[in-house]
This record gives C-alpha cells, sequence and structure tokens, in this order.
C-alpha cells in the first residue's frame, strides 16, 4: 500500500484533485485499514476518467485499480465475481477466453468496473440496459470498516448500485454473463437529418448497438455506427445505401486511429462493442465531456431543440454522439423508468465557452426533464436532480442510513442534494 499526494488531474485534465492524501491498495485489507484509521472523509478512486470533482474529497483518496481482480466464473448462474478496479477490457479478454460475454460495454473498455457501474455508465442499444443492470452484488468496504456484501434480493438493491460513492468503497462486483458472440459495425456516412428525427426510434433500432456522429449544424447527420449482433436469427442484409445514407469503410469526422474494426468485418464482441481498443490511448485526450438523458419517446424533439443554438454548439465541439438505453429501476440511473435516448457532447477544450453554453443546453432540453451524466459537466444543483431524478429522495435516504456519520459525502455529493450538507 502506498500513500502519496493525488494524481493531478482526472484523465483529460478536466478537474484537479484538491484532496491532500491518496492511498493506493493493493488488497481488499488495506482498503479496511485505510478507512478504519481514516483522517477526515473517504472517496473511492478509480481509472479517472470522470470529468468534474465526483471523485474528490477534502480528506482521502482510496484507490482499488491495484488488487489482483481474482475473477470468479459460476456458469450455472451465468455470473462472473470480479475485483472493482479491473477494467472493462481486461475483464473481457478474460470472459472470451472461456466462452462468456458482457451484455454490452462503454465506448472505452479502458473504464474500471466498479467506477462505471457507479454512475450508471452506458453502451447503446434500444433493448441493452446500461452497464449497470449486468450488476448482481456489491461487496464493499463500509464506513466501520467491515466488508459487506448486498445482493440482487436485498429489497433496496436499485438503490445500491447507482450509488456515486457514498455507499462505502467498492472492492468486487457480480456480473451478469451470456455465451460469447460476434459482432460486425458497418458506417454510414451523410444521414438525412429528417430521417433521423422523422424515425428517430427506426435508426436506433437499426442494429443490437447504434451511434450517431454528428455536429449540429451540418445539413445531414455525418455517421451512423450500426454494430449488428450476429447469429439471432438471419442475420440481416446491410445495403450499400441506407435511408439516404451511403455505406462507408471508416469514419472520416474524426480521428479513428486506435477504433476498433469496422467496415463489416465480423469480430468478436469485446472487439466491436467498444469504439476504442483497449491497447490504444482513448478518445480526444484533450477534451470536456457532457452529456443528457431524455425519454426517447421525446428524443427528436430534444434534439431539435439542441439543433437551435447548433451555431453556437459547433465552433466548441468536436463531436456529438447519440446513444440508446433500455429502461431500467436503478433509482439513480439516467434511464430509470423511461426508454432514454443519450445526448452526448465531446467538446474541445475551451472551459469557459462550454461552461457558458451548458445552461443555455439544459434550458432548451428542460422541457424534456433531461438528466446528466453524474460524471460529466453540467450545471444541475440539488432542486432540478430532484425535479428530474423520482428516486433521488430515496437514494438520499438509503446513503444516510447505509453511511450515518457521512465518511463517503463530498462536496459535491452535498451540491446535487444527494448528502446532507456537514453539521457546522
Amino acid at each position: 500500500m502506498t500513500a502519496s499526494a493525488p494524481p493531478l488531474a482526472t484523465w483529460a485534465g478536466t478537474h484537479t484533485f484538491t484532496a491532500p492524501r491518496l492511498i493506493e491498495a493493493t488488497s481488499v485489507e488495506q482498503v479496511q485499514d485505510a478507512v478504519r484509521t481514516r483522517s477526515g472523509r473517504v472517496r473511492a478512486l478509480g481509472t479517472r476518467h470522470s470529468f468534474n470533482d465526483l471523485a474528490d474529497t477534502d480528506g482521502t483518496l482510496i484507490s482499488v485499480t491495484a488488487i489482483d481482480p481474482r475473477p470468479v466464473l459460476d456458469e450455472s448462474a451465468r455470473t462472473v465475481t470480479v475485483g472493482g478496479g479491473t477494467r472493462y477490457g481486461v475483464l473481457a479478454a478474460w470472459l472470451e477466453e472461456r466462452g462468456w460475454a458482457l451484455h454490452n460495454m462503454g465506448s472505452l473498455p479502458h473504464i474500471s468496473v466498479a467506477g462505471a457501474t457507479a454512475t450508471g455508465t452506458h453502451g447503446s442499444g434500444v433493448t441493452l440496459g446500461n452497464l449497470s443492470t449486468a450488476v448482481r452484488a456489491l461487496e464493499f468496504v463500509a464506513a466501520d470498516g467491515e466488508l459487506r456484501t448486498v445482493t440482487a434480493a436485498d429489497p433496496d438493491f436499485a438503490g445500491y448500485v447507482v450509488h456515486l460513492g457514498a455507499i462505502g468503497i467498492v472492492t468486487r462486483l457480480t456480473l451478469a454473463i451470456e455465451p460469447s458472440y460476434q459482432v460486425r459495425q458497418d458506417i454510414y456516412a451523410g444521414l438525412p437529418w429528417e430521417e433521423l428525427l422523422g424515425d428517430l426510434e427506426g435508426v436506433m433500432s437499426s442494429g443490437y448497438s447504434v451511434g450517431v456522429f454528428t455536429h449540429w449544424t451540418t445539413p445531414v447527420v455525418e455517421t451512423v455506427l450500426r454494430k449488428t449482433r450476429l447469429g439471432l436469427g438471419t442475420d440481416p442484409d446491410l445495403p450499400a445505401r441506407w435511408r439516404g445514407a451511403e455505406a462507408a469503410e471508416r469514419l472520416t469526422i474524426i480521428d479513428t486511429d486506435g477504433w476498433t474494426d469496422a467496415g463489416g468485418v465480423a469480430g468478436p464482441w469485446l472487439l466491436r462493442l467498444p469504439h476504442f481498443r483497449l491497447d490504444r490511448t482513448p478518445s480526444a485526450g484533450d477534451e470536456i465531456q457532457s452529456e443528457y438523458f431524455v425519454d426517447r419517446r421525446q428524443g427528436a424533439d430534444a434534439l431539435r431543440a439542441v439543433r437551435e443554438l447548433g451555431a453556437r454548439i459547433d465552433p466548441h465541439l468536436i463531436l456529438s454522439e447519440l446513444r440508446s438505453m433500455a429502461a431500467d429501476d436503478l433509482w439513480l440511473s439516467g434511464a430509470e423508468g423511461r426508454e432514454t435516448l443519450a445526448i452526448h457532447f465531446t467538446w474541445k477544450p475551451h472551459p469557459d465557452a462550454v461552461a457558458g453554453l451548458l445552461p443555455d443546453i439544459e434550458r432548451a432540453l428542460a422541457p424534456f426533464a433531461a438528466r446528466p451524466h453524474w460524471g460529466k459537466w453540467h450545471r444541475f444543483d440539488a432542486e432540478r436532480i430532484d425535479a428530474v431524478f423520482p428516486r433521488a429522495a430515496d437514494a438520499r435516504n438509503l446513503f444516510e442510513r447505509v453511511d450515518p456519520e457521512g465518511v463517503f459525502r463530498s462536496r459535491h455529493l452535498e451540491r446535487l442534494g444527494l448528502t446532507p450538507p456537514p453539521v457546522e
């Protein structure tokens, strides 16, 4: 176990950590000891692929990424149990070697299992829940340093899964798995906006996983990436022209060095569902990210509202992506209770401009009860969080019950009203 000053910043440099102490644990016992001997408050630190101060604290950061993953496969239950600091790409490779798979993956395989599921991170697919919906059990170090386990049999399990670090330090998780499968990626360029807005559901359901990449002032939607799962009945014959868009060999609107293979070549799920390869540096790096979730039935109108701001957005935008999630029952999930469209912004490193744009984007999306991604830039406060997350009060009560002394609270959670403010 090592203790030192915390890392300088999040993965993309969008937040500099202020915590005075970092403990990089190499065992669960070291996590327990660190919590028991803490000075001040504590927060878990994963792979740091967040863009705000969600993971920060005024006390001690505890990293679990150096703990042995020790994956355990239960084929009869169709689950795997693994260390929380494990990167998704590492777990995926281990599963594939044994003929098993996850139902979906995020765009980056570099993110940790515990961090991604704690924040409701997602892939895409109208029938696919976000990554958190695969969680079947959590093992975590509680405020007293004891190791606790909560399973899907617990009546409050739906409140535990997307926990934002407020329940403790998650050391191991159990995830649902399924037999391995093959996926192909096909690229279509130049989809007319009227096709997307006129049949959003049809476009987003045209593959097992679909991503729509664009800017907001372009005359057409620039790229649709359709990921087709093979072996589900008759595999589709993907035409050279689709809805007015043309088949393409590669994405041309962004540097795709390090992206997973497209062009219709079939491959294993773990090398097709993520956008990026585990062995390459992910995404642009020097960027800011924001993302909002709306009911997909209102998705076309929400997109029209964002397009009204397109002339102000595009000068500061690297790229936007639209993704889908199936509805779930997880209290703090962006898709809780509704089929969801995710509207994502990857911004250029223009922090002042982005900070000025976000309130206007959020006002434009307010009629659609847009919810923010917890780990990305947004300007929501406690009142607005309560307004768009129907189970926010239940989550707040659960967090206070599990951690009555506020060991795992933070300024970020207090600002959003998800934990009580400190007693003066």
